[in-house]
């Protein structure tokens, strides 16, 4: 089904990893249309209600395949056509994403991590925003995820220098979600993505969805948002179980409905 990628579900989690471990895992057309491809099915399969995406090898990814372009390559063409749908395509997947950081993450392979909701880090990996070391500008949503995460100038300062960012920095910078032991990293990924699949879906994803929004929007537009997804999350199965558990003094058995 897939060609430089790999997708499963274990339990109610969809794994994509990214497999062109020979070059790691740098990103051409074809992994770009399988990634999107990939996204979408979980956006159609209601029994997941969590995705990891993480790389094989000792990367996570090197960022686009440059052995791959022409020496006259359209870059905007490029980004518009391969990166832009992938991407609108995971920030609009109303359901947790968790990026599992390997190894290396670079350029546009970077972008993608910082596309995610949490960055669960080995503590041998690292990030840099390598775009700068080949005279061209962070993309694929970089701009805008990196300033969000760490601030404008720190961003600024991440763009323009192009240093390698350890695990342990990452962490203090707020890239970082958690660092993770080497020897446990799989297995502490699982546990993570099983938690996350535990939750309330449906309010996971109108959180996702109106905390984007909430960078646009003044105070009584946002009030008003949250009125709205407040009065959904309301009538969904797992607020009734949430209300019925706690006053039984029990645990939620969320079915993500």
């Amino acid at each position: 089904m897939f060609e430089t990628i790999q997708y499963i579900v274990k339990k109610r989690t969809a794994w994509i990893t990214l497999n062109r471990p020979d070059k790691l895992n740098a990103i051409n057309e074809q992994m770009n249309i399988e990634i999107t491809k990939a996204i979408k099915e979980v956006k159609r399969d209601e029994t997941v209600r969590c995705l990891v995406i993480t790389g094989s090898g000792r990367a996570f990814s090197a960022g686009e395949d440059l052995g791959g372009l022409e020496d006259d390559t359209d870059y905007a063409n490029i980004l518009r056509e391969r990166y832009h749908p992938m991407l609108k395509e995971l920030a609009t997947l109303e359901k947790p994403v968790v990026a599992a950081i390997n190894g290396t993450a670079a350029g546009s392979g970077m972008s993608l991590a910082l596309a995610s909701d949490f960055r669960l880090v080995s503590e041998k990996a690292s990030f840099i925003e390598s775009f700068i070391h080949i005279g061209l500008v962070p993309d694929s949503g970089n701009l805008y995820y990196l300033p969000m995460l760490v601030g404008q100038a720190k961003a600024l300062e991440l763009a323009i220098l192009g240093e390698k960012v350890s695990a342990q920095e990452a962490k203090k910078l707020g890239l970082a979600t958690k660092v993770l032991n080497e020897e446990e990293f799989h297995e502490q990924v699982s546990m993570f993505s099983d938690q996350l699949a535990d939750k309330p879906t449906k309010a996971i994803g109108l959180i996702k969805r109106y905390l984007q929004e909430s960078w646009e929007l003044n105070l009584d537009q946002l009030l008003e948002k949250e009125a709205y997804a407040q009065q959904i999350a309301g009538n969904t199965s797992d607020h009734k179980e949430g209300v019925e558990a706690f006053m039984t003094k029990r645990k939620p058995v969320f079915n993500g409905r």
